[in-house]
């Protein structure tokens, strides 16, 4: 009889280990949630046999969920590198008009993307709103606040960019394809659903379907990712400026049309206006697609992520005692923009006086603001070494990628400032191209320096005075002793609070100048200053067409460092 009751035993936990496992894997493929995992309590007597029995299910299922998101990941990933190798043939296809593809297949395309992803995200929002059980964890590090507020700014921008490019493109409809039209019309749908959709989900860690969302986010970032390629392309085409042969004066143009100019005239006179302001709203359009680019990526490392939030500090914005690095960045700031002005009228005159002029007030103002900056990094990185607290503890996707992003962007920067400096040293610093030399050396150092301060500023645990005051002035304990006797330490105790205070303060002085001289070095390039171009030697001495390959390549991303440097500076102002 015993011997029938273990065999019976042994039978349901076969069965029931085979159904768990089946349950487990039918949740990986997103068809049904997998069941909360509870302790382990025995339904009768079990032995030694029987623990070994749950302890193999447990294995089972713990390699069971490993494989099938080991399976989704590789499955978004092949459509990630397909969809973006695909995307940049055709980018690289459409630059030059003496080939097949053009302006109008690249735009095709993207319109296939952007509806694809347009839909998902629809399909997203009205199925999680249905499903009580889809979204069980949200991830508090994800999204902030601010960076969503970034985010619906440049969306904003990038709209009335939108309504622009339509508006000026009405004006060729005679003589040009209508999909010049249909494709800003589909990217402000994109932009509007996107936006709502990032506001409302960025935090999710879903735990239904997880294949088809991994699927989906990967698709969005991809997309996002070809849109900011084909911005970036065509904002660099327009402000490239190519040497002419004679040598007195540089202009430019669009090298996709022969001779720098199409035939197909405008019906309205309002065109050059438009394709002027519209031209000046790039910077924003790019910037949102990064931005929904990262935020698509941290949502697909959440998918079916358990997210322990006993680490998470509650953070504000306050500007309470925060006075000299907000003042002096206010007055690089300002200075910065009246020089890049200057800059932009002096150079645009074609005059080659003028020119080296405004060249030699813009390498001042950068020598002044990066040497400025690496003294305040170098402060902020003396303050960390005295600071007390504790580094960060656990996985957290948001970080990982700031660092990544940071380090990564960094690179089209070094790649500009390292061939300049080549450039310069072989044929002698002399005029302007000495200071041109002791920008891209000081450059070098401030972005070496800024990334070890902000890296260390993201993995240090959020400091809070009130904790610390608290525990040494409303212990009852301690007041009474004191009471009681004379209380010869309390001025210590008074000094060792305000040296925090005093640490705390410098680095968030630090932080606010580092994040408005970062945003001065964003808005120079991203708004049209280009003395890799005005200034002659790179195209010298690299020739033309392999100098304007690394500024097209590096300077978008230098670009973007700024503006991901000012994100992750307001990050360690938080914490600081």
């Amino acid at each position: 009889m015993r011997n029938i009751m273990h065999l019976t035993f042994g039978f349901f936990s076969c069965e029931s280990s085979k159904m768990t496992a089946k349950a487990e894997m039918a949740a990986e493929e997103g068809y049904i949630s997998p069941p909360p995992t509870l302790p382990s309590t025995p339904c009768s007597v079990q032995v030694g046999s029987m623990r070994t029995g749950s302890d193999v299910l447990s294995t089972s299922r713990g390699t069971v969920r490993e494989r099938g998101r080991n399976r989704s990941w590789l499955l978004s990933s092949i459509i990630t590198v397909n969809v973006l190798i695909l995307g940049i043939a055709l980018v690289s296809g459409s630059v030059f008009n003496n080939v097949k593809i053009n302006a109008i297949n690249l735009q095709i395309f993207l319109i296939v993307l952007v509806i694809l992803t347009t839909a998902w995200m629809l399909y997203y929002t009205i199925y999680t709103s249905r499903e009580d059980h889809a979204v069980l964890y949200k991830d508090s590090h994800a999204g902030p606040v601010w960076l969503r507020g970034g985010l619906v700014l440049f969306g904003i921008c990038s709209l009335i960019m939108d309504v622009f490019k339509i508006a000026n493109y009405i004006g060729y409809l005679h003589c040009d394809s209508a999909v010049k039209i249909v494709f800003p019309v589909v990217q402000a749908v994109f932009i509007l659903v996107q936006t709502y959709f990032l506001w409302l989900h960025a935090k999710d860690c879903v735990q239904l379907q997880r294949n088809i969302t991994r699927c989906g986010l990967m698709l969005t970032l991809s997309t996002n990712l070809m849109l900011w390629m084909a911005a970036v392309t065509e904002e660099s085409l327009h402000q490239t400026v190519v040497p002419p042969e004679d040598g007195n004066s540089t202009h430019s143009y669009d090298i996709r049309a022969p001779g720098g100019y199409s035939s197909c005239n405008c019906s309205h006179s309002a065109c050059a206006i438009l394709e002027k302001a519209y031209y000046y709203l790039y910077p924003f359009n790019i910037e949102y697609s990064l931005f929904a680019s990262a935020m698509a990526y941290v949502m697909w490392k959440n998918v079916g992520r358990l997210v322990d939030e006993h680490n998470h500090h509650s953070l504000h914005f306050r500007l309470k005692d925060v006075l000299v690095g907000p003042a002096v960045g206010l007055v690089m700031l300002g200075a910065g923009l009246g020089t890049f002005v200057i800059y932009e009228v002096d150079v645009e005159k074609g005059d080659p006086g003028k020119r080296d002029t405004a060249l030699m007030i813009h390498y001042v103002m950068n020598t002044v603001a990066v040497t400025l900056m690496s003294v305040s990094t170098v402060a902020g990185c003396a303050i960390y070494r005295l600071d007390q607290r504790d580094p960060v503890s656990g996985k957290n996707p948001t970080r990982s990628l700031d660092v990544g992003l940071l380090i990564g962007a960094s690179i089209g920067q070094f790649t500009i400032c390292y061939f300049t400096i080549v450039a310069v040293v072989a044929t002698g610093a002399e005029g302007h191209n000495a200071l041109n030399l002791a920008v891209s050396l000081l450059t070098v150092i401030q972005l070496c320096l800024q990334n070890i301060f902000i890296i260390e500023g993201l993995h240090r645990e959020p400091f809070h005075e009130d904790m610390h005051q608290a525990s040494v002035f409303t212990n009852p304990y301690v007041l009474q002793a004191q009471a009681h006797r004379d209380i010869h330490n309390l001025p210590e105790t008074f000094m060792e609070t305000k040296s925090l205070t005093w640490k705390r303060r410098a680095l968030k002085e630090i932080c606010a100048f580092l994040m408005l001289c970062n945003i001065l070095l964003w808005i120079m390039p991203a708004f049209g200053a280009r003395p890799q171009f005005d200034n002659t030697i790179g195209a010298e001495f690299y020739e033309f067409t392999m100098w304007a390959a690394v500024v097209n390549i590096g300077l978008p991303f230098g670009i973007f460092y700024r503006m991901h440097s000012v994100a992750s500076l307001f990050e360690v102002f938080l914490t600081s």
